[in-house]
């Protein structure tokens, strides 16, 4: 973890989902996560929220936003942008009470967290917090995100990232031991059905996977298309036909799977 926070500490994360492919991922996840929203004001969990890009959103829309974050220059943007609270801390143990919230957000956590046991922990959290009939809404990169992603950008062909694209490959796990920040940070890379199988062990119920850029962000005129509003229009119009098809949800790079919370669910420490 210490280096995932340094590396973010260091890196411009705010910025990322402003410029190309980022543009059509925080659409969709605000698009997704809308449709699982209760009226605000109800108190939301934004777990991992970063800067608040997502936070911030849902606080302009009238809702009580509590942001947790592992990353001190996260939180200090964060706290900047009016939310009902801002926390430094870790997805696997939430300081907020049983059935508090009404959805939760991971929109980050689950890359990081390398021991499935870590991630079915900081899910489960997460179903605690949101009282019974809320939803957890978490994300997960897709497996195959960097090799798309590399060959899109063209630096499957840098030396220094082949070694790096054939352990994704392999074991879906991420490792840069290049020193190169645009090769990102340790993260796990999951397959749709490793996300939506995740979830249900940690007790959520009617999971379900979509992909959130969908094949829309391999479009070759992107920039040009997401300028022109009937354009963009129409690129969302695709990408949203076919968020739940199994044969194209691994193609985006991001992974947004959704589940309700059934009942009250036990701390780390078997509590309710």
């Amino acid at each position: 973890m210490d280096e995932i926070i340094r590396y973010y500490e260091r890196t411009a994360e705010a910025d990322r989902l402003l410029t190309g492919s980022g543009l059509l991922e925080r659409e969709r996840n605000r698009e997704i996560i809308g449709r699982y929203l209760p009226p605000a004001p109800a108190p939301v969990a934004d777990i991992g929220g970063g800067p608040g890009a997502y936070a911030g959103w849902l606080a302009s829309l009238g809702y009580h936003v509590h942001l947790l974050d592992p990353v001190p220059k996260h939180c200090a943007a964060a706290a900047k942008l009016g939310l009902a609270g801002v926390t430094l801390g870790d997805a696997r143990a939430l300081p907020w009470a049983t059935g508090f919230a009404s959805q939760a957000l991971l929109l980050g956590p689950l890359y990081h967290l390398v021991e499935r046991t870590h991630r079915l922990l900081a899910l489960r959290e997460a179903a605690r917090v949101v009282r019974p009939g809320g939803f957890v809404v978490a994300a997960a990169i897709s497996r195959w995100a960097g090799l798309l992603h590399s060959l899109v950008d063209g630096f499957v062909d840098h030396e220094p990232f082949w070694p790096v694209l054939g352990r994704q490959l392999a074991a879906g796990l991420h490792t840069n031991d290049t020193g190169i920040d645009k090769y990102f940070t340790t993260a796990v890379l999951h397959k749709p059905s490793e996300l939506k199988a995740e979830m249900e062990e940690a007790g959520l119920a009617g999971v379900t996977v979509a992909g959130v850029e969908g094949p829309g962000w391999l479009a070759k005129d992107f920039d040009a298309r997401w300028a022109g509003p009937d354009r963009r229009d129409r690129l969302l119009h695709l990408v949203r036909s076919v968020e739940n098809e199994p044969e194209l949800t691994a193609v985006s790079l991001h992974l947004l799977g959704v589940g309700k919370v059934s009942g009250f669910a036990a701390d780390k420490n078997g509590k309710v």
